[in-house]
């Protein structure tokens, strides 16, 4: 299997300093990275380990769904992931990721509710994304849309 790469260049301090993390694999761009906007309500143009996670995660999830409805005889015609990852002050000290939370609306032929959720459980569990984030706590919010 194929390994990834992202490469971060950062100049500067925490506070005052700023980088750009560039996804080296994909070349598909280079992006502005601030701790103050990083630690902000407002991105202002940059993206951030948590987003990025978020766009991990919410890739992968969808991914592994997918495959477990089909799994499960069912055929997915669309699913709409949401990964919300929460920074939050680390009571240890520093910060740390309290929080993802995965929301799912999917429409999906061939299963009922009940098997949509044990696909959406299943993938929580099963994608690679949720297993590397084991120490953070993840919810799941799934529900097929008629």
């Amino acid at each position: 299997m194929p390994t990834r790469t992202a490469r971060t260049a950062w100049n500067g301090t925490l506070q005052d300093g700023s980088g750009q993390v560039e996804l080296s694999s994909s070349k598909v761009g280079t992006y502005d990275v601030s701790f103050p906007k990083r630690a902000a309500d407002d991105a202002g143009g940059t993206t951030s380990p948590e987003e990025l996670i978020a766009a991990a995660h919410s890739s992968c999830y969808a991914m592994q769904l997918s495959a477990l409805i089909a799994q499960a005889g069912g055929t997915p015609q669309s699913l709409d992931v949401r990964a919300d990852v929460t920074l939050s002050p680390d009571p240890a000290g520093g910060f740390r990721i309290s929080g993802i939370a995965l929301t799912v609306r999917g429409e999906v032929e061939g299963l009922d509710a009940d098997g949509f959720a044990k696909a959406a459980e299943g993938a929580k569990a099963g994608c690679p994304v949720s297993k590397a984030l084991t120490g953070t706590e993840i919810t799941l919010d799934a529900a097929l849309e008629s």
